[in-house]
């Protein structure tokens, strides 16, 4: 498993998740030496001028961010003594980001593998060409072979005449990035780190063996399910469909001919993945759209309800084993699945999850971080939690300058540097 150094004890840490059904900034301490987190502030409101990460409407989409890291701000006053936010971990959008391994090979002509050595395949790994339009987010060092032998966990401190690293290297394009950097700016914020949403709710749901011995974290939010495939510690893998929780309620307005915010409750109320023998027998109250008389009920079947939305659930998960099937990945991805994100929570997901992707499937939660309440402690911010953890526990994997480039200063302003020069 591959070791990261965690931020000193006493660091304050923000994530902002920037989402197309809401916005959402937590505001953590580093509690310990090993990286353990607790949160001191919590804000999130419902997402204005966002479509599936892209931003529609920059006005609205500031003001949503003003107030979500105002609310969090306001709740950590008295940890941060008054001294405003200034630096957050932004997640990217899962549609306009790309991830392919890249192998490096070091020349160690016998002597021992250090620290340098890794640090230099990813350095490596980063300066090599990307497509045109792309921008570099991660560079995770997935695996190790020594002269052949793959397989290995740990390569510190063995011996042998050459290293591979397989990088993961997951970039985005320049032009979706630039629009969120300069929303987030305009906040008197700076980026400080980048981090796809799949992979920062893995590091925050996963268990130590389910990172090890292989899984998959499906990530479904309101405009994009997304994916990552988890291996020996690391991140190997990812994508994304332009399918989510939205989708599903807009089927269920056109179904139902009522308001896409009608739909939106009667899907959290009434909705489910899977039939029942009751669906039938319920009878569920539909406002219908355009009629002013309310007083009149118009009742639907739970049924009819279930027809509408498990059809769609269906195709996002076919979607996401299509994707995965052509990854190539095979047994390295397990037999384990853990859904996260808002949808995720609709009654029988886990059940219809297994049946199509045909592995074992589980409700994803931030386990490995303390102080959320319990309205913020579900699926639908794991994502938001995992962020905290990324740049709190894998800040070597931020992208770095060559020797001769590395600018002054701090981590911090090394990233925005960087932020800066590519967008």
């Amino acid at each position: 498993m591959i070791k990261h150094k965690p931020k000193p004890k006493g660091t304050i840490i923000a994530a902002l998740d920037i989402g197309s059904v809401k916005v959402a900034c937590f505001i953590g301490r580093v509690i310990d030496d090993i990286g353990g987190i607790e949160v001191i502030g919590i804000g999130h409101v419902a997402a204005r001028g966002i479509k599936a990460g892209t931003m529609t409407d920059m006005l609205q989409a500031e003001e949503s961010i003003r107030q979500a890291v105002h609310a969090a701000e306001t709740m950590a006053a008295t940890e941060m003594k008054g001294y405003p936010l200034r630096d957050v971990v932004v997640n990217v959008p899962s549609m306009y980001s790309e991830c392919h391994k890249n192998p490096i090979d070091i020349a160690m002509l016998g002597h021992e593998v250090g620290e340098g050595d890794i640090r230099r395949a990813i350095q490596r790994a980063q300066k090599q060409e990307h497509a045109e339009g792309q921008t570099l987010v991660h560079a995770i060092a997935a695996g190790y072979a020594i002269d052949g032998h793959r397989g290995i966990e740990e390569p510190r401190g063995m011996a042998g005449q050459r290293l591979r690293v397989d990088v993961n290297i997951v970039t985005a394009e320049s032009a979706a990035l630039t629009n969120i950097a300069r929303c987030v700016e305009r906040t008197q914020l700076d980026i400080e780190a980048l981090c796809i949403p799949p992979y920062a709710a893995g590091l925050s749901s996963l268990v130590a063996d389910e990172m090890d011995l292989g899984c998959t974290v499906i990530d479904m939010g309101g405009g994009v399910t997304s994916f990552a495939v988890f291996r020996e510690g690391s991140m190997i893998h990812a994508g994304a469909i332009p399918l989510g929780g939205t989708h599903v309620t807009n089927d269920v307005a056109r179904g139902l001919n009522t308001r896409v915010q009608e739909a939106e409750r009667i899907k959290i109320l009434y909705g489910s993945a899977l039939t029942s023998s009751t669906d039938d027998s319920e009878l569920i109250d539909v406002p219908q759209l355009g009629e002013e008389d309310e007083t009149q009920p118009n009742h639907v079947p739970r049924s009819y309800l279930v027809s509408i939305i498990q059809p769609r659930l269906e195709e996002i998960f076919e979607m996401v084993r299509a994707r995965l099937d052509d990854s190539g990945l095979g047994a390295a991805m397990g037999r384990r699945v853990v859904l996260t994100g808002g949808t995720a929570q609709t009654p029988g997901m886990r059940d219809l999850a297994g049946m199509i992707l045909g592995k074992q499937v589980r409700l994803g939660r931030p386990v490995r971080i303390k102080g959320l309440p319990d309205a913020v402690s579900g699926p639908a911010f794991a994502a938001t939690a995992g962020l905290l953890h990324y740049v709190c526990e894998r800040s070597d994997e931020l992208p770095r300058y060559g020797r001769g480039d590395a600018p002054e200063g701090s981590m911090f302003e090394r990233a925005r540097r960087w932020l800066r020069e590519n967008w």
